[in-house]
């Protein structure tokens, strides 16, 4: 982390911690309940925000990007994750499932528009939603972006990040026979859904490090096992919405569909030496994006709590505070 003298750290960037005015579980139907909160000003200008994964779950970090005077922030864990429930659940658990969550929230809160903000698969479930409800998306804020592609998954999941990290990459496939390491998504899937769940949070754990190892540019190996629960959730459902390439019908859906926002402004906080999510795709998306304005960051790598990723995203959002939308 780069700490030169009077220059601002990131903890610095970012507005203390916001405790909920809001905490419930919301009946989605389908058996899912999921868990939303909202913090900050409850008539300040209203943002969703779009955790990664899928599976990552929500936390209290998320809060702090905005201005608590200013934003009336509305954070939700997507089904089956964080503390929503039923947990790790598959079931009825689609990209369009959760474009109908975000609509359900918006609705029962009693909001026209509101502003998106989202990074990784939160920046692709911005990006769709938006897609889907141009007349509801004031204005895109993302982060690290994912368009949900059979090349992105290939670069991540079939050999592209690991001619940088070789050692890691043995461990990832370590645990699947030689003659099934050819497609990897579909060899976890094997594993990952057997209904023992000791076995499956054993997989799951080695598809979260393979991730976690690669998430920070200051990261140089395996940065311990996730938690259980945490990790089962995570590599199920990334797995099941990888397998199904995001339930989308067609390959490079979102840039396919762009011209629905041409008009949406928005902002693409791209770290240098992103892994997981390669730059020359926030690239590909800011030229297909006639309103949107790319941001790429120095030695920073994928993760939100880059100190470089998380002071331009606070300008992004104290910019657009002064500006309104």
């Amino acid at each position: 982390m780069d700490r030169p003298s009077g220059k601002k750290t990131a903890s610095q960037y970012l507005y203390p911690p916001i405790d909920p005015f809001d905490q419930r579980m919301m009946d989605v139907g389908d058996g899912h309940r999921i868990y939303v909160e909202q913090c900050g000003n409850p008539d300040g200008i209203p943002v969703v925000v779009l955790h990664g994964g899928p599976g990552g779950g929500c936390s209290p970090t998320m809060r702090r990007y905005f201005d608590p005077r200013a934003y009336r922030v509305i954070l939700f864990d997507q089904r089956g994750c964080g503390r929503s429930r039923p947990h790790a659940s598959v079931e009825a658990n689609t990209t369009w499932h959760l474009v109908a969550d975000i609509e359900h929230i918006r609705q029962k809160l009693g909001l026209d528009r509101w502003v998106v903000f989202g990074g990784s698969w939160g920046a692709t479930l911005a990006l769709i939603y938006a897609i889907s409800h141009p007349d509801r998306a004031a204005h895109l804020i993302l982060r690290s972006v994912f368009l949900m592609t059979k090349g992105e998954l290939d670069w991540f999941y079939g050999g592209g990040a690991s001619m940088f990290w070789p050692d890691i990459w043995k461990n990832f496939e370590a645990l699947i026979p030689e003659e099934e390491r050819g497609d990897l998504i579909a060899a976890y899937a094997k594993r990952l859904f057997t209904g023992d769940i000791a076995s499956e949070t054993r997989f799951a754990r080695a598809w979260a490090s393979w991730e976690n190892s690669l998430a920070s540019i200051r990261n140089d190996g395996p940065v311990g096992d996730s938690p259980a629960e945490f990790a089962r959730a995570f590599a199920r459902l990334e797995n099941h919405y990888f397998s199904n390439l995001g339930f989308l019908g067609e390959d490079h859906w979102i840039e396919n569909n762009i011209d629905k926002i041409a008009d949406i402004p928005g902002v693409i906080v791209q770290g240098r030496y992103d892994m997981i999510c390669p730059p020359i795709v926030a690239d590909r998306l800011n030229k297909a994006w006639p309103a949107s304005k790319l941001r790429i960051i120095p030695r920073a790598g994928h993760a939100l709590s880059e100190p470089g990723i998380s002071a331009e995203l606070v300008r992004s959002t104290d910019s657009l505070k002064t500006r309104g939308f």
